[in-house]
């Protein structure tokens, strides 16, 4: 999966590189390389990079971890700016137990759900360049 996402068209171009993806898809890292076509007009990493880094994680990650009972798709996305990115940037995913076990519930319950998740974009340094939310849509076949 990794190397098949490194090697996408949106990414590789972009200047985006899959790190990891834990074989349980519990957990993946992710980078966005500063580089002249990485950067907008004053020099800072584009924001839609930014949030293109974040894009199929989240719902990727809780498919594998759902199985086939259930349709995942994203719903929605925010990004908020918080410093310059003057710097390759880092973003780490993760999907816990109990977010799983909320889904589950709340799908068996309502037969829908939606629940938002967060991902820190932070340089090497941990400074944080952008908060990323994805609001998720779950619901059984």
């Amino acid at each position: 999966m990794r190397l098949m996402m490194n090697t996408w068209p949106p990414f590789l171009f972009a200047g985006i590189r899959i790190l990891e993806i834990s074989p349980d898809y519990r957990r993946a890292r992710v980078k966005l390389v500063k580089k002249t076509l990485t950067t907008n007009y004053v020099g800072t990493l584009f924001g839609g990079s930014l949030f293109s880094m974040t894009d199929p994680f989240f719902m990727i990650m809780t498919m594998k971890n759902l199985g086939d009972k259930y349709i995942v798709w994203d719903k929605r996305g925010e990004i908020e700016f918080v410093s310059p990115g003057k710097a390759t940037v880092y973003g780490e995913f993760q999907i816990r137990d109990e977010d799983l076990a909320d889904i589950r519930k709340s799908v068996a319950d309502n037969g829908k759900y939606l629940k938002w998740f967060e991902v820190e974009l932070k340089t090497a340094e941990g400074v944080v360049v952008a908060i990323v939310k994805k609001q998720i849509y779950f619901r059984a076949k």
